[in-house]
């Protein structure tokens, strides 16, 4: 087994993890374990929200350095937990590299929840919202359609692969654009309840929470970057309501 191969698939399983939310200790740990496992000398791990830096010392005393920089990253826990099963897997039975390729692969191709339900989960979330913050029915049901079309914008956007913040800030910018033109061809619908429900889809609440938990658990560099790049994301929304906020109203007087 050589250890470069085992350096490089142990990267891949740690970029998932980190694409799919984890933290940054346990990104470091899952590859110290996994590195140790396989009877290396030393693993030394150092990661952050857009880089993966390894260096590992075999057994026969050579010192081996990767690199894995990290493009995006999403929320996908149900991926994270089979990543982590899997290197609890690998350090209870060090397979063979082919097997765990295999076993990535397995995961890989495992599917996340089709669009229809993922539309309909916002169809739902933005217009309990809606209704909470004091909305009508009739504004909880134009929220939760907005919610559809909400999903369907922000699906198509991110297939292109554009920056998060010009992303977030179109998404934004559309939807109050429509909650907006909504309320000027019905006057008893109330925008702002609208677009409270459906804003409340775009904060990035969990990429804070992971700032959060980085910070307390020690990695406070990491833990400073997500909360900046959470608090970009929120200016980002703030900005495409204001925006859409200033031209529907010129356009609507």
């Amino acid at each position: 087994m050589k250890t470069e191969d085992l350096l490089c698939i142990s990267l891949d399983i740690g970029e998932k993890m980190l694409i799919s939310g984890a933290e940054i200790s346990r990104v470091e740990d899952s590859l110290c374990r996994i590195l140790t496992a396989y009877d290396m000398q030393r693993a030394d791990i150092f990661t952050i929200t857009s880089s993966i830096v390894a260096t590992v010392t075999d057994r026969e005393g050579r010192t081996i350095t990767q690199t894995r920089r990290i493009q995006k990253y999403s929320t996908d826990f149900e991926r994270l937990d089979a990543l982590n099963a899997l290197s609890r897997h690998i350090c209870a039975t060090t397979p063979p590299l082919a097997e765990i390729r295999k076993l990535l692969s397995e995961v890989e191709r495992k599917r996340c929840y089709p669009l229809w339900i993922q539309c309909g989960a916002y169809a739902l979330i933005a217009g309990a919202f809606a209704v909470f913050f004091g909305g009508t029915l009739v504004d909880g049901a134009v929220a939760a359609l907005l919610g559809i079309g909400l999903r369907l914008l922000t699906y198509t956007i991110y297939q292109t692969k554009v920056n998060m913040v010009f992303a977030n800030v179109t998404a934004s910018f559309l939807l109050c654009a429509a909650a907006f033109l909504c309320a000027y061809a019905f006057p008893s619908i109330q925008a702002d309840k609208i677009i409270i429900g459906n804003i409340m889809l775009l904060i990035p609440g969990i990429a804070m929470t992971n700032a959060i938990r980085d910070i307390i658990s020690g990695d406070i560099m990491a833990g400073i970057l997500r909360f900046c790049e959470a608090l970009v994301l929120a200016v980002a929304i703030a900005a495409g309501y204001i925006l859409a906020s200033l031209l529907m109203g010129e356009l609507l007087k």
